[in-house]
C-alpha cells in the first residue's frame, strides 16, 4: 500500500556521537531519510562475527547498513527476520535469503590479533546467482574500524550500482552555540554521516565559508576573530594555519583550485567586491574580475582552467563563468531572478546553486550541456550547496523550526535526508574530496 511504502521510506537512525573535542559530553545525532527511491536493492547486512575485546566502534555491520540506507538506493532486510547469521560465504544457506527476497548479502568477521589490532574480512554475495561479488581482508587498528566500515560501504555501493561511493569522506560545517548571552562559533569536521566530529577552530566571532583542499588535508575559511573578515588556510593534522587575506573591507568566499596550487577568493580592497586568485607557490595575488557590479562566490570547474561565480552585473544575482585568467566571461543562468552560490560536479556535468522562487530559496541543479534547471528541494531557506565527490548527492544547510540543520538531496531529487544535531545551529557545510586511503 501507499502507506506501507511511505513507512519504508522513513528511517530514523539515532546514535551517540563520540570523540567530541569541544566538550566531553555526548550529544545525540539524528539522521532522517525522508524520501528514497521507490524500489531500493534488497540487501541483508549480517552482524560481523567478533573475536576479541569488545570495542565501541566494533559495530561495523551497523555502520555499513546505515551508509547504504542513507544513500536511498537500498532497502535493508530487517535483522529480526534473519533465518541464519553466517559470517563466511561457506556458511550461507541461500534458500534462507531467497525466502526473504534479498538480492545481496554482506557477511564478515573481525578478530583481534593483538591489543588494539584486528584482522577484518567481508564478502558481498549475489543471493540469486549464489556467487561472491567482492571479498577483502584487512589488518587495521581499533581507531580505523569506522573508516574501514565506510570503505567497505563504498565497495558494496560500487559493485551493486556501478557508481563510485562517497561514504569514506568527511564534511566540514560551522555551528553556532549560545551559553547565556555569549555565542561561540565552531568549525567542525566529521565523517560523512556526521559522526566523530572534531573541532578545528573555536571563536567568539563568526566563522564562515569552509572550503576543502583537493587532497582533503586543509581547510580554507573566513574568520572574524579580530572583528574583521580574514581568510585563513589551516592544516588538519597539526592545526597550523596561514593568513591569506586580511585587506581592509571584505575578504570572503575562498575556493581551492582542483590542483591545489591556487585559492580563489573575494576582496573589496580596491573598492568593489571582485574575484582574485592567490598563488601558494609565489604568494602573488591576481585580480580576475573588473566590473562595477558585485562579483563573488567563485568556484572552480574541473581541470583548473575555468571558474563559475555569482554576479549582479545584469541587475540581479546570476551565475557566470570565466577562464582562470579572468577572460571569456559569459552568463550561464537565465531562468529566474536569483541564482547564486554555484558549484560544479567533479565530472563537469551538473552545476548546483541556490535559486529563489515564490519567496523561497531552493537547491537547484543545471545540466551544463542543455542548460535545463531542475529544482531539488521544497524547503524555505536553503544555502551553501556542496556536491559529494561522486556527484550523486548534494549537502546543504536549511532551517527546521527556526534551527539550522544539514540536509542532503540526490542530484536527481529523488532521495532526501536530514541530519539534526542536538546542540546549536549548523550552517555552511562543505563535502570533502575523496580521502587518501
Amino acid at each position: 500500500s501507499q502507506e506501507k511504502q511511505m513507512l519504508k521510506k522513513i528511517l530514523i537512525l539515532t546514535a551517540l556521537l563520540t570523540a567530541m573535542l569541544a566538550t566531553p559530553a555526548r550529544a545525540v545525532l539524528t539522521i532522517e531519510i525522508t524520501q528514497g527511491i521507490e524500489a531500493g536493492i534488497p540487501i541483508a547486512v549480517v552482524p560481523f562475527a567478533w573475536q576479541g575485546t569488545p570495542m565501541q566502534d566494533d559495530r561495523m555491520a551497523d555502520i555499513i547498513q546505515a551508509d547504504l540506507n542513507r544513500s536511498g538506493r537500498f532497502e535493508s532486510i530487517p535483522r529480526q527476520d534473519f533465518l541464519s547469521r553466517p559470517s563466511d560465504i561457506r556458511q550461507v544457506k541461500y534458500k534462507d535469503w531467497r525466502l526473504l527476497k534479498a538480492e545481496a548479502l554482506v557477511v564478515g568477521q573481525a578478530k583481534e590479533i593483538s591489543p588494539g589490532k584486528f584482522n577484518v574480512q567481508f564478502q558481498l554475495i549475489d543471493v540469486f546467482k549464489g556467487k561472491q561479488l567482492a571479498g577483502y581482508r584487512y589488518t587495521v587498528s581499533a581507531r580505523q574500524l569506522r573508516k574501514l566500515s565506510h570503505q567497505i560501504s563504498d565497495i558494496i555501493y560500487h559493485k551493486l550500482t556501478g557508481e563510485k561511493g562517497a561514504f569514506n569522506t568527511r564534511i566540514a560545517y560551522i555551528t553556532r552555540e549560545k551559553a547565556g548571552n555569549k555565542k561561540r562559533y565552531l568549525l567542525k569536521v566529521a565523517d560523512s554521516d556526521g559522526y566523530k566530529p572534531r573541532t578545528i577552530l573555536e571563536s567568539p566571532q563568526p566563522l564562515m565559508s569552509p572550503a576543502w583542499s583537493p587532497d582533503a588535508s586543509k581547510l580554507a575559511y573566513v574568520s572574524f576573530e579580530k572583528r574583521r573578515s580574514m581568510i585563513f588556510v589551516q592544516r588538519l593534522n597539526d592545526g597550523k594555519r596561514e593568513k591569506i587575506a586580511s585587506f581592509k573591507g571584505i575578504n570572503s568566499a575562498p575556493a581551492f583550485s582542483p590542483d591545489g596550487r591556487k585559492l580563489a577568493f573575494v576582496t573589496s580592497k580596491d573598492g568593489n567586491p571582485e574575484i582574485y586568485v592567490y598563488d601558494f607557490a609565489t604568494r602573488a595575488i591576481k585580480r580576475l574580475t573588473r566590473h562595477h557590479g558585485i562579483d563573488t562566490e567563485p568556484s572552480w570547474m574541473p581541470g583548473s582552467n575555468r571558474l563559475v561565480f555569482t554576479s549582479d552585473r545584469s541587475g540581479q544575482p546570476q551565475v557566470y563563468q570565466m577562464n582562470a585568467d579572468g577572460s571569456g566571461v559569459s552568463r550561464l543562468t537565465y531562468k529566474g531572478k536569483y541564482n547564486a552560490r554555484p558549484s560544479v560536479s567533479d565530472d563537469g556535468r551538473l552545476l548546483v546553486m541556490i535559486s529563489r522562487g515564490s519567496g523561497r530559496y531552493h537547491v537547484a541543479v543545471m545540466d551544463m550541456r542543455t542548460k535545463e534547471v531542475t529544482r531539488l528541494t521544497d524547503t524555505l531557506l536553503d544555502e551553501s550547496p556542496s556536491f559529494a565527490p561522486n556527484g550523486r548527492m548534494v549537502l546543504y544547510a536549511t532551517e527546521q523550526q527556526g534551527k539550522g540543520v544539514l540536509a542532503a538531496v540526490s542530484a536527481d531529487g529523488k532521495i532526501h535526508q536530514t541530519i539534526k544535531f542536538l546542540q546549536g545551529d549548523v550552517r555552511e557545510p562543505a563535502w570533502s574530496p575523496y580521502l587518501r586511503r
